[in-house]
């Protein structure tokens, strides 16, 4: 079984036991997360899409650690100008792993 959820502005596929780092949940390790905006479900051949979302299903995860992914880095250079910038980001994260599905 399978489902498609909507959390930080982004679409993710997420089977049942499945790791899955999203855009940061102010929820403490260890906890529960419920996703109520399920776009679809899909089990086998029987699959349920929702008008935007699927009415009753919510995807249940526990929350395994939060951290920062690595450092992405970014340079702006321009030419013949003597400049350039160079900047740095790490983008904060929750990894999540799935427990259930319900449709």
């Amino acid at each position: 079984m399978y489902a498609v959820i909507v959390t930080g502005g982004k679409q993710y596929k997420v089977a049942e036991g499945e790791y899955l780092k999203i855009e940061k949940l102010e929820v403490a390790t260890g906890e529960a997360v419920t996703f109520d905006r399920v776009l679809l479900v899909g089990n086998g051949d029987d699959v349920t899409i929702g008008a935007p979302v699927v009415e009753g299903a919510k995807v249940t995860a526990e929350v395994v650690e939060q951290g920062r992914h690595d450092k992405v880095r970014i340079i702006k250079f321009r030419r013949r100008k003597h400049s350039m910038k160079r900047q740095g980001h790490r983008q904060w994260y929750t990894e999540v792993k799935i427990t259930g599905i319900q449709a």
